[in-house]
């Protein structure tokens, strides 16, 4: 039977990331270290060839994925925006340590969300909603090798949702320009929303795909 391979990148490193700042759907760019990081990266390790791209609109992510694929055209899907963290945009954990509203939220409480922001429940609602979505559109057209650029908290989700082994959404943080393979198997898909998640990408050069 087919199988489908997706690869979930995080963009690359931003100065919002070194200062430790909640970024959401602020329009920031690849820092100049994100930039040469990417293309040390390329030399580097290997990142497996796809036939075709997806995108977060936000620049960090455009700029990402046209570094790692510079000859495909992404395709920009509006949904794969990170949490609109609301007014917690752009302040530090630590700023924010003795907000109540900020603790009950940062636990996972139900129903709580950032003042102005998204939801726990509508983050996760519309990440699986998109998702769901580019794999029924893979296997409709029978792409079976794709990229998705997008923020570290949608894939960590997409993992935790969708993801075996099943593992909380900490244990799949990644590094900036790193991510997942994750092999889709339609019987399972079809049956479950489940999918196989593989090995870390980009790969180390002369490592087998696992396919």
């Amino acid at each position: 039977m087919k199988s489908y391979y997706i690869y979930l990148y995080r963009n690359g490193l931003t100065d919002s990331n070194l200062e430790g700042q909640y970024i959401g759907h602020t329009d920031v760019p690849l820092s100049e270290d994100g930039i040469k990081q990417i293309k040390q990266m390329k030399e580097d390790y290997d990142y497996p060839y796809v036939d075709a791209v997806f995108t977060s609109p936000l620049k960090r992510c455009t700029e990402t994925a046209e570094l790692i694929h510079p000859d495909k055209t992404a395709i920009v899907i509006n949904d794969l925006i990170e949490y609109n963290f609301g007014e917690y945009e752009g302040r530090t954990a630590e700023e924010l340590k003795d907000n109540e509203l900020f603790k009950r939220w940062l636990s996972g409480e139900a129903g709580v969300e950032p003042p102005f922001g998204e939801s726990n429940e509508a983050f996760a609602e519309r990440i699986a909603n998109c998702f769901i979505k580019i794999v029924d559109g893979l296997m409709k057209t029978g792409t079976t090798k794709a990229a998705i650029f997008t923020h570290g908290g949608v894939i960590m989700y997409i993992l935790s949702a969708f993801g075996i082994p099943e593992a909380s959404m900490h244990e799949w943080m990644m590094p900036g320009g790193c991510g997942w393979a994750i092999r889709i198997t339609p019987g399972i898909w079809t049956r479950g929303r489940k999918f196989e998640v593989i090995a870390e990408v980009p790969y180390v050069p002369g490592e087998d795909d696992e396919e």
